[in-house]
């Protein structure tokens, strides 16, 4: 049995025009100046204490507490908005459905997004059915930190030589390689191709269409080296 743990923001769904408007909201009703697009971009994967202690370095605790809230509520309120939609990146939909289908593989999420976040996202796919495993950032430290993923192999019962994270952030990679499973990097995502390989990635797929036969080939890969 192989678990195959995947990220959801820039990995699954296209959220970044959703992210960066809700960034937009938190600072400047705050009366802050916003964060570059680039840079707004270069933090999703993390919980948000994490992010904002990035963005927002020189603020206080109770600044940043705040830039937290008004990014949540900013960001529920953009997801009723049908013009926020965020779509599934091309061939994601097939590969979930053809994963959830096999009795040799299971399917987990690791993600900074919060579990209401993931819920929407799999009530709207009818993807409940095909994932064994949720861990999110409310639950868990922030990625880098491997605990999302030693939950989930603790959940399923398949060790680290049967484990990929499949992620498109250097946290996840990091996160992949603390936890001392496989480390598959996805290029369309929010880091790019060398970022992805610096942060310790065996391998990164180039195409989401590609997806699924990417991870088919990291694992037999790893079962022609054992």
């Amino acid at each position: 049995m192989k678990l195959v743990i995947l990220d959801c923001d820039g990995t699954l769904v296209d959220s970044q025009n959703g992210i960066c408007e809700a960034m937009v909201h938190a600072f400047t009703g705050l009366g802050l100046e916003a964060p570059s697009r680039a840079r707004t971009l270069s933090v999703v994967g993390l919980s948000l204490p994490e992010a904002f202690a990035i963005l927002a370095p020189d603020q206080s605790d109770d600044v940043r507490a705040s830039l937290s809230y008004r990014y949540r509520t900013a960001f529920v309120d953009l997801r009723r908005d049908p013009a926020q939609h965020e779509p599934l990146f091309p061939g994601i939909a097939d590969g979930i459905a053809g994963f959830g289908a096999r009795d040799d593989i299971v399917l987990g999420i690791a993600t900074g997004k919060s579990r209401p976040g993931v819920d929407r996202l799999f009530e709207r796919e009818g993807w409940t059915q095909h994932f064994l495993t949720i861990q999110t950032a409310d639950d868990h430290p922030s990625k880098p930190h491997p605990a999302m993923i030693h939950a989930a192999m603790a959940e399923t019962g398949i060790g680290p030589e049967h484990t990929v994270m499949v992620g498109d952030t250097t946290y996840d990679m990091a996160m992949a390689r603390a936890a001392g499973v496989g480390a598959l990097g996805v290029a369309w995502g929010y880091h790019v191709f060398d970022e992805l390989i610096g942060a310790g990635a065996h391998a990164v797929v180039e195409n989401s269409e590609d997806l699924a036969a990417g991870i088919e080939a990291y694992f037999a890969g790893r079962e022609k080296a054992a």
